[in-house]
């Protein structure tokens, strides 16, 4: 499943309320790496237990997931982790508006990665960036737009 733009867009059509649709779509998919970290953890301890500890050493990948949950999201059909899509956003190529390759989205998921390791005032780029782009959309090239626009046709006079 493919979600292409088929609407006539502009910039400010595909950015209006970005940041904010941004913000919530995070704490959405903070809330669902915390579950599946949960999950994953108390899986491993209990494997540990029946394997006489073999498991416990894997519980050090465990602050990988957030990683992989957003490449894998990123790189697959919806182009955008779950709390994207339920924000209504999309990650797209900057330069086309096509759906991300694997490559740059582990590269986006790397870089995210980082930055929330730097500490958030990274963020603030999408502040001062002309498409609201926070730095790992920089390095990485790609750009989050909403996934419905709605265009800015003028009302009939």
């Amino acid at each position: 499943m493919s979600t292409s733009l088929t609407v006539p867009w502009t910039p400010d059509v595909l950015l209006a309320g970005v940041r904010r649709r941004r913000l919530f779509a995070w704490v959405v998919d903070m809330i669902l790496v915390g579950i599946v970290s949960l999950v994953v953890l108390l899986a491993l301890v209990a494997m540990g237990f029946l394997t006489f500890g073999l498991t416990w050493a894997m519980l050090g990948w465990i602050p990988a997931i957030p990683i992989l949950y957003n490449w894998f999201w990123v790189a697959s059909g919806a182009s955008g982790t779950p709390g994207q899509r339920l924000a209504g956003l999309i990650v797209r190529r900057d330069d086309d508006l096509g759906q991300p390759g694997v490559l740059q989205a582990a590269v986006w998921a790397l870089g995210y990665a980082l930055t929330i390791a730097a500490g958030a005032v990274w963020f603030a780029a999408c502040l001062v960036t002309t498409r609201k782009r926070c730095l790992h959309d920089l390095v990485a090239g790609l750009v989050v737009v909403r996934r419905h626009p709605q265009p800015a046709y003028p009302f009939p006079t």
